[in-house]
């Protein structure tokens, strides 16, 4: 197969780590900077360029898109959609997971465990807002931010008054969720492709830090998950419509609560926690399903 990688930087581990697995079954691949493709879109025949010249078609693409170029890099994927590439996450799919509000509605009506959130824009709202979390200790976020960035955990009613009062003079939005403190400072990512978690591993804040990302400084190590954290992390990426995602789960009192359903999973910490081929499973995944994709679209012809 011909295979198109929309990434911004070839050297990153998750872009090597495909296209290594990718070469290794004897496939062609091309790395491509979502930001570099410019489209032609038109109602005979829709096309895309890339330094002057216009791309051939790719039987599938795999999109490495960072949440702030979520809008062009997902037009460019629509693009190559609307062309016949078989895309191993959709960009309406990708879309739905990066508004973390919309995507947590939408699991909301699945039944799926979350960690009561509240959302609001006005000052007078914020008492009541955080009572609907259950009170201090909870935590904020920013519906922008990524890798642990504009998350604050407030130990105290002043201090959450405080930051959203501050966010709200900022016009920034975000919202609040209760604090799960039986966690421990403790998440567990849940590598989802298809219908299967095919990896798990445990992500352990460090020391005076209660956000577990990687990027902050947390440690990743091997977990077993229950049968409910699998069926979880499965029905979080279906409700997102994603083929392959990272569902990041909290163990608490009352079950797993999904945090985040993230559409580009990196896959070094995870491939190294578990010793599993996570890329080459991606490759398998995109080997069986382009195929099938390709039947059907030619039957559409």
């Amino acid at each position: 197969m011909r295979i198109a990688i929309l990434s911004r930087n070839s050297a990153l581990y998750s872009t090597r780590r495909l296209v290594e697995a990718a070469e290794q079954r004897g496939h062609e691949v091309d790395v491509l900077n979502p930001l570099r493709c410019y489209m032609d879109i038109n109602a005979r025949e829709s096309s895309i360029h890339k330094h002057g010249k216009e791309l051939p078609v790719y039987d599938c693409v795999i999109p490495r898109i960072g949440a702030s170029v979520t809008f062009y890099g997902t037009a460019v994927l629509r693009q190559f959609e609307m062309i016949g590439s078989y895309p191993l996450n959709e960009s309406v799919a990708i879309s739905r997971s990066r508004d973390k509000l919309r995507s947590l509605q939408l699991l909301s009506r699945k039944g799926i465990g979350l960690p009561t959130t509240g959302f609001a824009s006005q000052p007078q709202d914020i008492p009541d807002l955080i009572d609907m979390v259950g009170g201090a200790p909870l935590v904020i976020k920013l519906l922008e931010g990524t890798q642990g960035i504009g998350v604050v955990l407030a130990e105290t009613r002043q201090a959450a008054e405080s930051v959203i009062e501050a966010f709200m003079g900022l016009r920034s939005h975000f919202m609040v969720q209760e604090y799960i403190k039986e966690a421990g400072g403790a998440d567990i990512r849940c590598l989802v492709i298809g219908d299967k978690v095919i990896a798990a591993m445990k992500r352990q804040a460090k020391a005076g830090e209660f956000r577990s990302n990687l990027h902050r400084g947390g440690s990743a190590s091997l977990v077993k998950l229950t049968p409910a954290e699998r069926a979880t992390a499965v029905k979080a990426a279906k409700t997102m419509g994603l083929n392959v995602a990272g569902v990041d789960i909290l163990r608490s009192n009352h079950g797993p609560l999904v945090m985040e359903v993230n559409s580009s999973p990196g896959l070094e910490g995870i491939e190294q926690a578990t010793d599993k081929d996570v890329a080459g499973q991606i490759i398998s995944f995109l080997e069986k399903n382009a195929k099938a994709h390709k039947t059907r679209t030619k039957g559409r012809g």
